[in-house]
């Protein structure tokens, strides 16, 4: 899997505008959680769903990130957590150990 680093808010913008043309996924990741890690494994051993951009954002260097992706799309702060983004909306989210990417897909599917 190739993450794109989430690392400033010009990023978080130009991935708003790509979501019109393609879904985007945000994953929070906390480098101190083993939570987070073993999510992190499990996205990255399951199948991609073709046609998506995939965002890891480190929570403890980007905190200050995660907060305004919080506020621009409504979803309460979570670690770890997934946002599904299109059309400028986030049409799904989810934390903890109830992250799969099959579920990913097929919201991303459904929209």
């Amino acid at each position: 899997m190739d993450w794109n680093k989430l690392i400033n808010e010009d990023q978080l913008e130009q991935l708003n505008v790509n979501s019109h043309t393609r879904p985007q996924l945000i994953y929070k990741h906390s480098t101190r959680c083993g939570t987070s890690s073993l999510i992190r494994n499990r996205l990255e051993r399951a199948t991609v769903p073709a046609g998506m951009d995939f965002y890891f954002l480190d929570l403890i260097a980007y905190r200050s990130l995660s907060d305004k992706i919080a506020q621009i799309f409504g979803v309460k702060h979570e670690s770890p957590q997934v946002l599904l983004i299109q059309n400028g909306k986030c049409i799904y989210h989810q934390s903890h150990g109830a992250i799969y990417m099959e579920e990913i897909a097929a919201e991303s599917m459904r929209a």
